[in-house]
């Protein structure tokens, strides 16, 4: 303490507090002085200043409307996996249940209208379409390309049988839907290969989910069928962009699609994943030591990187015409799934798109499911034809290509349980037709209901052939 503070009689706490005030007080006086002075001012009249914006008169409750329906969606969802669960069915099936129930098919349009209301379907299929991106960027990245490499020449021939005999089947079984729920307004062309691609594709995201729950993502049976359902539904894809061409009268563009979307898988495979595995990996098994201490966090300039590349990897895709979550997939396909970045991405990603944005992708679905449009007997007998159909095809192709490229009766009956999943590619493929108007919002009921039904008989009848997880 020097001798003016000692003299002044003030300690360094007594200072500061003087300070304190001090500087406050002098705040409030200008505060109050500019206030005085500027209530004298006069401003331009608005039309004067041109420039100044207007503002709704009441604000949109966008934002609650959404939060309410993703609380209300992943509430019931999980409810409904607990209870599932009971039964052999993954929480994924909870989801898809939750979404469809909380639609007007159950509770009625007045009553879906107070969780689901119309305004807010486009901002949660924006959610929902980001959901489905980074899902399937993690499940790129769980895939074992070296594990993969030496089932190659099976992995087509099975992926490629179980899209043909679906495909037949469904335009077959379009000679008997046609007349009883098409109209003149759509030619039998579209409407027949429309049916046939919705009974050729395979629900990749719920298929892996159901791996991963059984454990047996990284086994050799699991490492098959998410390659396969992979190349199934980059297939599928591709028909469905040749069937809309063909409903807009453009063949010519769709079989540009069909070009560009080969170019670019050429390019992620021989141009973008060597430069992965030399930047990003592989790397060795972790020791027993290091087993034990947390993964490495990468730099945060490599986190932003990895993700730029996957949303520009979705976008041109999308602009090609496939889908944008086929570029997220191939991006996380041949990123080296034992790399550090991997490891990362797989526990921090994975868990957020999982249980906060892709049960937004079921409750916008939910939101255009009625499946009370599908009474009676008729249509009924309908519904168990087109579940009839879409299994004999997919599960009884799977079966036979599977057998003919050298793999067990087990392997085989376990990969054609698998390749019978539907779900959400399936509701994706709906939507789409339901949006071109090739398939009626009956029919698209019926077809909701095919997708469910066998997607909840996936797990059961693994779990018999598999009764506990395989060893990867």
């Amino acid at each position: 303490m020097n001798a003016s503070t000692e003299a002044a009689g003030l300690t360094r706490p007594a200072r500061l507090a003087t300070g304190y005030v001090v500087m406050l007080a002098l705040a409030a006086a200008l505060i109050v002085l500019v206030l005085w002075y500027g209530g004298k001012l006069e401003a331009p009249s608005h039309a004067a200043a041109g420039a100044v914006a207007t503002r709704p008169t009441e604000p949109s409750p966008i934002l609650p409307q959404v939060l309410l329906a993703l609380v209300a969606v992943i509430a019931l969802g999980r409810i409904l996996g607990l209870a599932l669960a009971k039964l052999d069915q993954p929480p994924v099936i909870g989801e898809v249940l939750a979404g469809i129930l909380l639609g007007p098919s159950l509770i009625g349009a007045e009553n879906s209208a107070m969780i689901l209301p119309a305004t807010v379907a486009p901002y949660l299929g924006v959610l929902a379409q980001l959901g489905v991106i980074l899902y399937m960027f993690v499940i790129g990245l769980e895939l074992n390309a070296g594990q993969l490499a030496s089932r190659a020449h099976a992995t087509v021939a099975i992926s490629h049988a179980s899209i043909v005999l679906p495909f037949l089947l469904g335009t077959l079984l379009a000679l008997w839907l046609y007349p009883r729920l098409s109209h003149a307004g759509v030619s039998f062309t579209s409407f027949a290969m429309f049916l046939g691609v919705s009974m050729a594709v395979t629900a990749f995201p719920i298929l892996a989910r159901i791996l991963s729950d059984r454990g047996m993502t990284r086994t050799e049976l699991g490492t098959i069928a998410l390659a396969c359902a992979a190349a199934d539904d980059i297939t599928a894809w591709c028909l469905l962009a040749f069937v809309v061409g063909i409903v807009n009268a453009s063949i010519a563009g769709a079989a540009l699609t069909l070009g560009l979307a080969a170019v670019y898988v050429a390019v992620v495979f021989f141009v973008v994943r060597p430069f992965a595995i030399i930047y990003l990996g592989p790397r060795s098994p972790p020791s027993a030591s290091e087993a034990s201490t947390a993964v490495a966090e990468p730099s945060p300039g490599l986190v932003v990187g990895v993700l730029l590349a996957v949303l520009v990897s979705a976008l041109t895709t999308e602009v090609i015409g496939i889908h944008a979550i086929f570029g997220a997939f191939l991006l996380g396909a041949v990123i080296p799934h034992d790399a550090p970045i991997a490891r990362v991405f797989l526990e921090k990603l994975g868990p957020m798109a999982v249980t906060l944005l892709l049960p937004a992708f079921f409750a916008y679905t939910g939101m255009r499911t009625e499946i009370g449009l599908v009474t009676g007997v008729e249509a009924w007998l309908m519904v168990v034809l087109i579940i009839a159909v879409a299994t004999l095809g997919k599960f009884g192709g799977t079966y036979a290509a599977a057998r003919f490229a050298g793999l067990d009766r087990k392997m085989s009956a376990g990969l054609g349980t698998l390749m019978n999943t539907r779900g959400l590619m399936e509701l994706i493929v709906l939507n789409i037709g339901l949006d071109l108007g090739v398939i009626s919002p009956k029919l698209f009921a019926m077809l909701v209901l095919m997708a469910l039904v066998t997607t909840i008989a996936t797990t059961p009848v693994l779990k018999r052939l598999y009764p506990e997880p395989i060893p990867s």
